[in-house]
Parts: structure tokens; sequence; C-alpha cells
């Protein structure tokens, strides 16, 4: 096995959530945000999450293998693209597009659980070994007042992610209990990411 400082990461995202968990391995990390469509026919949640991902890195792997300079900087680098959703009585809650849609969300997650999934997929510049998974977290919301609600949207900490709240931030009060990994929820559920990253002959510990 290798040591994981002799790879990089390019990670096909703009979340300063997942770099910031990332940069706990130790990696050199490098951001390429992935500006993809992400409009998709997936039902299934994990396979959903997967296939977005996976078009993530894709697309970032296709970028550096067009670019001469990059192709030759990121020649060792594995590519992670990431994504995260949150599902309720079978529907997909991802990021709102209004604080409208935020609080319309808070309220259907308030005092019930909920589900969060998170894919991550893997490139290997190197080799081109392509490799994706995911994870499922159960998140059990208290009940919230229709002010409670208000009051965290107007934070404006909702608007950038899944579900409308981050477990990391003042979300967390939301939080009565979780099932699952934690990071999962936060975007990037690290106890995978080193699972996957070492059938790439890489040990981050």
């Amino acid at each position: 096995m290798e040591r994981a400082n002799l790879r990089t990461i390019v990670l096909a995202s703009a979340s300063p959530r997942r770099k910031e968990l990332l940069h706990k391995l130790n990696i050199p990390v490098y951001t390429i945000p992935a500006n993809i469509d992400e409009a998709t026919t997936i039902d299934c949640p994990g396979k959903r999450v997967e296939e977005l991902s996976i078009r993530k890195a894709e697309a970032i792997y296709t970028r550096i293998q067009m670019n001469a300079q990059e192709r030759q900087r990121f020649e060792k680098s594995i590519i992670v693209g990431a994504d995260t959703i949150v599902v309720k009585n079978a529907q997909v809650l991802g990021k709102p597009a209004s604080p409208q849609e935020a609080i319309e969300m808070l309220t259907l997650l308030s005092g019930d659980v909920h589900e969060v999934y998170s894919g991550i997929a893997m490139i290997d510049c190197l080799t081109k070994a392509r490799l994706t998974a995911h994870r499922r977290t159960k998140v059990t919301f208290r009940s919230l007042t229709k002010q409670q609600i208000e009051r965290y949207v107007n934070t404006r900490e909702p608007m950038d992610k899944a579900g409308a709240y981050g477990i990391q931030g003042l979300g967390a009060f939301f939080v009565d209990s979780i099932e699952g990994c934690y990071f999962n929820v936060v975007g990037l559920s690290l106890s995978l990411f080193g699972k996957m990253i070492t059938k790439f002959g890489v040990e981050v510990v």
C-alpha cells in the first residue's frame, strides 16, 4: 500500500464541508467544481447519488485529460465526486431553490425520521479505474415551531444544503438522534471514503 501523501485528491465539488472533511485525512486536496446538469430519472436514492457522483468525477476527469498542463499536474491524482440527498416519504429533497422552499422542507422534516444518502465516486488518473458507493444515515428531527424554522432560514445556512439544514451548524439543534455515519449527513462518509481509497492501493492511516 502507498502512503496517502504520495497521491493527491481532486475534489469535483465546490462544497467547503467536503473539502474540510478530506483535509482531516492529511491528503493534499485540490478543488475543481463540476458544473454538471444534475437532472436524473433514477428513483432509487442510493443509485441516484452514485450516478450523480460519477458524473461529477467524469466531468473533471475529461477536463483534465483535455488539458496537457492539468494532465501532467494531476497524473497521480484520484478524482472524487460526491452527492448528497435527503429522502422523506420517498420524496427527494435537494438544495432549496428559495427561502420558502427551505421552510417547506424543514416543516416536512419536523418531528419525524428521514434518510440522508451520500454517494462517492472515485477515478484513478493513473489506472483509469472507477469505483462508486454510497451510505445511508437515518436522522430524527425534534418537533419545530414555525418561528424556529423561519429564524433558521433567515440565517441563510440552509440555502446550500440538501434538505435545507446543516448538521454541522445551527441545524444540529434540530437533530434529536442519528442512526449511522454522522459525516455522511455532513456530505461525505469518511469511513466509506477510507474503505474505497484502499482499493486504489492508498492507506490514509
